[in-house]
Protein backbone atom coordinates (compact mmCIF):
# COMPACT_ATOMS: atom_id res chain seq x y z
CA UNK A 1 0.00 0.00 0.00
CA UNK A 2 1.38 3.43 -0.98
CA UNK A 3 2.31 5.86 1.76
CA UNK A 4 0.60 9.20 2.04
CA UNK A 5 2.77 12.14 1.04
CA UNK A 6 3.80 13.89 4.26
CA UNK A 7 3.74 17.29 2.56
CA UNK A 8 0.26 16.74 1.08
CA UNK A 9 -1.08 15.83 4.52
CA UNK A 10 0.80 18.61 6.34
CA UNK A 11 -1.33 21.42 7.84
CA UNK A 12 0.97 24.01 6.19
CA UNK A 13 0.83 22.43 2.74
CA UNK A 14 -0.34 25.62 1.01
CA UNK A 15 2.56 27.61 2.44
CA UNK A 16 5.03 24.86 1.48
CA UNK A 17 3.66 24.69 -2.08
CA UNK A 18 3.81 28.48 -2.38
CA UNK A 19 7.42 28.47 -1.16
CA UNK A 20 8.35 25.74 -3.66
CA UNK A 21 6.71 27.68 -6.50
CA UNK A 22 8.64 30.78 -5.43
CA UNK A 23 11.86 28.77 -5.72
CA UNK A 24 12.80 28.27 -2.08
CA UNK A 25 15.22 25.40 -1.54
CA UNK A 26 13.99 22.10 -0.22
CA UNK A 27 16.73 22.20 2.43
CA UNK A 28 15.54 25.56 3.73
CA UNK A 29 11.94 24.31 3.83
CA UNK A 30 12.99 21.14 5.67
CA UNK A 31 14.71 23.38 8.23
CA UNK A 32 11.59 25.50 8.66
CA UNK A 33 9.17 22.55 8.84
CA UNK A 34 11.13 20.14 11.01
CA UNK A 35 8.50 17.38 10.82
CA UNK A 36 9.18 16.87 7.09
CA UNK A 37 12.53 15.77 5.73
CA UNK A 38 14.13 17.24 2.60
CA UNK A 39 13.65 14.08 0.49
CA UNK A 40 9.90 14.14 1.16
CA UNK A 41 9.76 17.77 0.06
CA UNK A 42 11.73 16.96 -3.11
CA UNK A 43 9.40 14.02 -3.90
CA UNK A 44 6.38 16.23 -3.31
CA UNK A 45 7.81 18.94 -5.56
CA UNK A 46 8.44 16.39 -8.34
CA UNK A 47 5.32 14.25 -8.04
CA UNK A 48 2.52 16.44 -6.69
CA UNK A 49 3.32 20.07 -7.33
CA UNK A 50 3.08 19.91 -11.17
CA UNK A 51 -0.44 18.45 -10.91
CA UNK A 52 -1.48 21.11 -8.44
CA UNK A 53 -0.01 23.87 -10.61
CA UNK A 54 -1.79 22.53 -13.70
CA UNK A 55 -5.12 22.50 -11.83
CA UNK A 56 -4.49 26.01 -10.55
CA UNK A 57 -3.63 27.24 -14.05
CA UNK A 58 -6.77 25.60 -15.45
CA UNK A 59 -8.90 27.17 -12.71
CA UNK A 60 -7.33 30.56 -13.45
CA UNK A 61 -8.14 30.19 -17.17
CA UNK A 62 -11.74 29.24 -16.38
CA UNK A 63 -12.00 32.22 -14.06
CA UNK A 64 -10.61 34.52 -16.76
CA UNK A 65 -13.08 33.12 -19.31
CA UNK A 66 -15.97 33.58 -16.87
CA UNK A 67 -14.87 37.17 -16.28
CA UNK A 68 -14.71 37.81 -20.03
CA UNK A 69 -18.20 36.37 -20.50
CA UNK A 70 -19.51 38.53 -17.67
CA UNK A 71 -17.98 41.63 -19.28
CA UNK A 72 -19.50 40.86 -22.68
CA UNK A 73 -22.88 40.16 -21.09
CA UNK A 74 -22.58 43.48 -19.24
CA UNK A 75 -21.87 45.26 -22.52
CA UNK A 76 -24.88 43.53 -24.05
CA UNK A 77 -27.11 44.72 -21.19
CA UNK A 78 -25.82 48.29 -21.63
CA UNK A 79 -26.33 48.20 -25.40
CA UNK A 80 -29.91 47.00 -24.94
CA UNK A 81 -30.56 49.69 -22.32
CA UNK A 82 -29.26 52.36 -24.72
CA UNK A 83 -31.42 50.86 -27.45
CA UNK A 84 -34.49 51.15 -25.22
CA UNK A 85 -33.71 54.80 -24.39
CA UNK A 86 -33.05 55.62 -28.05
CA UNK A 87 -36.33 54.04 -29.11
CA UNK A 88 -38.24 55.85 -26.33
CA UNK A 89 -36.81 59.20 -27.43
CA UNK A 90 -37.34 58.48 -31.12
CA UNK A 91 -33.61 58.77 -31.88
CA UNK A 92 -33.42 56.31 -34.77
CA UNK A 93 -29.72 56.89 -35.43
CA UNK A 94 -28.79 56.03 -31.85
CA UNK A 95 -31.19 53.05 -31.95
CA UNK A 96 -29.49 51.69 -35.07
CA UNK A 97 -26.08 52.13 -33.43
CA UNK A 98 -27.28 50.28 -30.32
CA UNK A 99 -28.70 47.50 -32.49
CA UNK A 100 -25.32 47.15 -34.24
CA UNK A 101 -23.53 46.96 -30.90
CA UNK A 102 -26.03 44.44 -29.52
CA UNK A 103 -25.62 42.30 -32.65
CA UNK A 104 -21.83 42.45 -32.31
CA UNK A 105 -22.08 41.43 -28.65
CA UNK A 106 -24.36 38.53 -29.53
CA UNK A 107 -21.87 37.35 -32.14
CA UNK A 108 -19.00 37.62 -29.67
CA UNK A 109 -20.96 35.76 -27.00
CA UNK A 110 -21.80 32.99 -29.47
CA UNK A 111 -18.12 32.67 -30.40
CA UNK A 112 -17.00 32.60 -26.76
CA UNK A 113 -19.60 29.98 -25.90
CA UNK A 114 -18.70 27.86 -28.92
CA UNK A 115 -22.15 28.23 -30.45
CA UNK A 116 -20.93 29.88 -33.64
CA UNK A 117 -18.86 27.78 -36.00
CA UNK A 118 -17.08 29.98 -38.52
CA UNK A 119 -15.01 27.25 -40.12
CA UNK A 120 -15.41 27.20 -43.90
CA UNK A 121 -17.92 24.71 -45.23
CA UNK A 122 -16.81 22.81 -48.32
CA UNK A 123 -19.20 21.00 -50.65
CA UNK A 124 -17.03 18.19 -52.00
CA UNK A 125 -19.81 17.05 -54.32
CA UNK A 126 -19.07 19.96 -56.68
CA UNK A 127 -15.28 19.92 -56.39
CA UNK A 128 -13.37 19.18 -59.60
CA UNK A 129 -11.48 16.33 -57.90
CA UNK A 130 -14.71 14.58 -56.89
CA UNK A 131 -16.30 15.04 -60.29
CA UNK A 132 -13.20 13.58 -61.95
CA UNK A 133 -13.13 10.61 -59.53
CA UNK A 134 -16.84 10.00 -60.07
CA UNK A 135 -16.34 9.93 -63.85
CA UNK A 136 -13.44 7.47 -63.51
CA UNK A 137 -15.48 5.14 -61.27
CA UNK A 138 -18.55 5.23 -63.52
CA UNK A 139 -16.38 4.63 -66.60
CA UNK A 140 -14.58 1.70 -64.94
CA UNK A 141 -17.97 0.13 -64.16
CA UNK A 142 -19.06 0.34 -67.83
CA UNK A 143 -18.62 -3.43 -68.44
CA UNK A 144 -20.74 -4.13 -65.31
CA UNK A 145 -24.11 -2.41 -65.96
CA UNK A 146 -25.83 -3.66 -62.76
CA UNK A 147 -22.95 -2.54 -60.54
CA UNK A 148 -22.72 0.75 -62.47
CA UNK A 149 -26.42 1.49 -61.88
CA UNK A 150 -26.15 0.57 -58.18
CA UNK A 151 -23.15 2.87 -57.72
CA UNK A 152 -24.86 5.74 -59.58
CA UNK A 153 -28.00 5.38 -57.41
CA UNK A 154 -25.86 5.39 -54.27
CA UNK A 155 -23.91 8.45 -55.43
CA UNK A 156 -27.10 10.34 -56.28
CA UNK A 157 -28.42 9.65 -52.77
CA UNK A 158 -25.29 11.03 -51.08
CA UNK A 159 -26.45 14.64 -50.94
CA UNK A 160 -29.73 13.87 -49.19
CA UNK A 161 -28.43 11.49 -46.53
CA UNK A 162 -29.91 8.34 -48.10
CA UNK A 163 -26.58 6.68 -48.92
CA UNK A 164 -25.22 4.42 -46.24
Amino acid sequence: MARTCTVCSHPEREAIDRALVEGQSTGKLAGRYRTIDERAIRRHRSNHLPTALARAREAEEVSRADDLLAQVRGLQDRALAILGKAEDSGDLRAALGAIREARGNLELLAKLLGELDERPQVNVLVSPQWLELRAVVVSALGPHPHAREAVLRALEGMGDGRAS
